[in-house]
């Protein structure tokens, strides 16, 4: 419906289009075809890792490799718009070519990763660019046509959006599932090196693709274009003079000023993304495992993976929610503002020994990449409303091209800036520094945040605002009908509160000239002294806490650990650990008993039922209600007062009562210690990145700002230690001299203060690489086997 002056009129669909809403089936159909378009880029992110990591490409082929292609492809886009724009055909102007394209991907892709390192470094490199030439080339006649084909949907502006986000929500699937080759590239239980894994899953890779990059072809439907007298005559001829055209077309889409926004907003938003994006593998496993690939683990996947749900299920519905509420263009501005904040927090949240932490951000992050697409790609569908109005052609093909063109020849440039930056910086796996770490992680997050603000800046003033879009659209509606036209733990946390430097301060033994033999010697006296309380927990190497411990192995376990500790602390009451008390005691031992609490409230209570069990039973000598549970922000001081109150008055006389959290939530929540018979605190002057000379400095400090708020009651240590190997924490290093240093530094205060100090740990915990990376699993006395790390049985190795 419209109106011309003030009377509505019926205005009927034009070239056959629905006016309006689209069948979810053609929809999908669209998506899947989406879904091709970024499996292979996602795929072929992933793998050109190997190229550099496992081939040897220094990093002037990598960027070489990254920018010639998408140079042939970035100019060979508008020609192709030109091409499926004017081609007449019973099969319309576009299907054929996603059809072919499609075909040609997906066996170039295949043969282009059939790399040996066998061969010259020469040979793989010339072999790699011929067929990438040939890869681009498919993907040129496959993805301008198959846009195109978006565009030419629905001229509805919110339906627009709605099959962008569709298609998009689909299509970050790809980014979804394509991380995960790294761990089976990595993984020798599948592939004896990455290289042959790439050559095998480029296959499954290559044969799905070209099959799912045909479904729009198949399914949606388009009009015979064999009559249309209209389109130019397509030959060698006119197609050599399309160059012309492409040129003049290129001018006058640069004329439409929004289009010239949204180009310009695209290049800078995608491309510094892309520029720094392969980075993200390096980051965390150089600078979050110290190299170290296999303690890597599932965490450079899960940095991609995990950015793409949250894109897929979060970001893609709340930016087709904001635009249809605020506008395309605020819903761009809102949430490229929120992808600067994620950038930014990457660059605090990237700690190592605590990769998890990374992911906080990746929610604000993803609205970058996210947002931009579903959007852009609905906006340029406007625009091509635009010049309609003002040429009277229908141009998706030539309109997509230049938009796709932006992006590709910004992608080459980003692909060779990758390169530049990875040698600037003096990176490579082999020899890498600090520095060079250092530097990656400056462009990680500098690069984007500045791409994104130049974004912004340019978008400020984009005005194809919803109404001035349907104004267009009915324009030319109206047009056609002759109608005429209308308008952590925290690194620094303790000289924080403490008010002053502490990192100066030297106290306890001084460990400059003692050879590793001496201190292994004073490490065994120490140990065979007998350790106030140590922290136990038996799990074996291919176990984690979602195991049931069984006796036999608490038996074990305690057999190595009781004649060297006075007492142990357990940390859950379920999942077999309600045997530990039970078998301890057995064995003459104290010890500190906890439930493990967090936001399940029904393990809660199962938790909280067996530690009074266990207290009646009369195996607990202290009881622990959670550990660490502000530090993890899963409950309320309140909650865990209630939790504190319930129990106590459960508990049998002479059994103590306490909460245990990090040294300075009782600083920052000094009401908890009313409701604790003692206070438990963990100190790790190690997560706050002490040197080890001034580490025991930091552990007094750490207890004496506690002792100072707790009046009479005793104020005990529940957990500090030192691992033996893993990532630094700024001037905190692992390894066994250190380890050593600070246990023997501990114990003889805790002696001298009649402090009691439990120690973490009894035994390296190997489940923990994927929560803390391999700092995480190497804070054990004795390694995962039970083996004395420092010693065997109290004698020097």
């Amino acid at each position: 419906m419209s109106k011309v002056n003030n009377e509505v009129i019926d205005i009927p669909a034009i070239d056959g289009k629905a006016s309006s809403k689209v069948p979810f089936g053609q929809k999908v159909a669209f998506g899947l075809g989406m879904l091709a378009n970024q499996m292979f880029p996602a795929a072929l992110g992933i793998f050109m890792v190997v190229l550099v990591q496992d081939l040897g490409f220094p990093g002037w082929m990598w960027g070489l490799i990254y920018f010639l292609p998408r140079i042939f492809d970035a100019f060979s886009d508008p020609i192709m718009g030109f091409i499926s724009d004017n081609t007449r055909s019973v099969w319309g102007r576009r299907r054929q070519y996603v059809f072919l394209g499609a075909i040609i991907m997906g066996i170039s892709f295949i043969i282009m990763w059939q790399v040996y390192r066998e061969n010259s470094l020469e040979y793989n490199f010339t072999y790699f660019l011929v067929w990438s030439f040939i890869f681009y080339l498919g993907l040129t006649i496959f993805s301008v046509p198959y846009v195109a084909m978006g565009y030419e949907m629905s001229d509805d502006f919110h339906e627009r959006t709605s099959i962008m986000a569709t298609a998009q929500w689909i299509g970050q699937w790809a980014w979804v599932i394509a991380p995960w080759f790294w761990v089976i590239m990595y993984d020798p239980a599948w592939f004896e090196n990455a290289d042959a894994a790439t050559r095998n899953l480029s296959i499954w890779v290559g044969i799905s693709c070209m099959i799912l990059a045909m479904m729009p072809a198949i399914f949606i439907k388009s009009e015979s274009t064999k009559n249309d007298e209209s389109l130019a005559p397509l030959n060698f001829k006119n197609i050599g003079g399309s160059l012309n055209e492409i040129f003049y077309g290129f001018v006058e889409a640069f004329k439409i000023v929004p289009f010239r926004r949204m180009c310009i907003a695209t290049f800078f938003i995608f491309n510094a993304f892309n520029t720094v994006a392969a980075f993200s593998f390096f980051i965390v496993v150089y600078y979050l495992f110290s190299g170290d690939s296999a303690a890597a683990g599932l965490w450079p996947t899960l940095f991609g993976s995990v950015g793409a749900l949250v894109t897929t299920f979060a970001v893609i519905p709340t930016v087709a929610w904001m635009s249809r509420k605020m506008g395309k263009k605020k819903a761009f501005m809102v949430a490229q503002g929120i992808s600067v904040f994620g950038y930014i927090l990457l660059w605090f949240l990237f700690i190592p020994g605590k990769p998890y932490l990374f992911l906080f951000a990746l929610p604000f992050f993803s609205f970058g990449i996210g947002s931009l697409f579903t959007l852009m790609m609905s906006m340029t569908a406007d625009v091509i409303d635009l010049d309609e109005l003002n040429t009277g052609k229908r141009r998706e093909g030539i309109f997509g091209a230049i938009y796709w063109w932006m992006v590709k020849f910004g992608f080459a440039i980003a692909g060779g800036l990758s390169g530049v930056i990875l040698s600037f910086v003096g990176f490579s796996p082999e020899s890498y520094t600090e520095e060079s770490i250092t530097g990656l992680r400056a462009f990680f997050s500098g690069v984007p945040i500045a791409g994104t603000l130049i974004a912004l800046f340019v978008m400020r003033k984009y005005d194809l605002t919803e109404m001035r879009a349907n104004e267009v659209r009915q324009a030319i509606n109206l047009k056609k009908l002759g109608l005429g036209t209308s308008s952590a733990y925290q690194k620094g946390k303790l000289e924080s509160l403490a008010g002053k430097s502490i990192h100066s301060t030297t106290i306890g033994r001084d460990f400059s000239r003692a050879s590793k033999a001496e201190l292994q010697q004073l490490f065994a006296e120490t140990l065979e002294n007998k350790l106030p309380g140590l922290c136990f927990s038996p799990y074996l190497e291919r176990q984690d806490p979602s195991d049931v411990l069984s006796e036999v192995q608490i038996l074990d376990r305690l057999q190595t650990v009781q004649p060297f500790t006075h007492a142990i602390r357990s940390f859950s009451c379920t999942g077999g650990n309600e045997l530990i008390p039970k078998l301890a005691r057995e064995k003459g031992l104290r010890t500190v008993v906890g439930a493990w609490i967090s936001r399940d409230k029904v393990r809660n209570e199962k938790e909280i039922n067996a530690l009074v069990g266990l207290a009646q039973d009369g195996v607990v000598h202290i009881a622990t209600v959670g550990n660490e549970v502000l530090l993890r922000n899963e409950l309320s001081v309140g909650e865990i007062i209630a939790y504190l109150q319930r129990v106590r008055a459960l508990l049998p006389a002479g059994v103590q009562l306490g909460y245990v959290d990090t040294y300075y939530q009782f600083l920052s929540h000094p009401e908890l210690i009313e409701y604790c018979d003692v206070v438990l605190i963990n100190c790790y002057p190690f997560w706050e990145g002490a040197d080890i000379a001034h580490s025991l400095a930091y552990f007094e400090r750490m207890y004496d700002l506690v002792k100072a708020i707790a009046g009479n009651k005793e104020v005990m240590v529940t957990e500090t230690g030192w691992p033996s190997e893993g990532q630094e924490v700024a001037a905190a290093k692992p390894s066994a001299e250190n380890a050593m240093k600070y246990f023997i530094n501990v114990q003889e205060w805790a002696r001298e203060k009649d402090v009691k100090v439990f120690y973490f740990s009894s035994f390296d915990e190997i489940w923990k690489v994927q929560q803390e990376g391999a700092v995480g699993s190497r804070w054990g006395l004795w390694d995962k086997d039970g083996v004395l790390k420092y010693g065997t049985a109290g004698k020097l190795i």
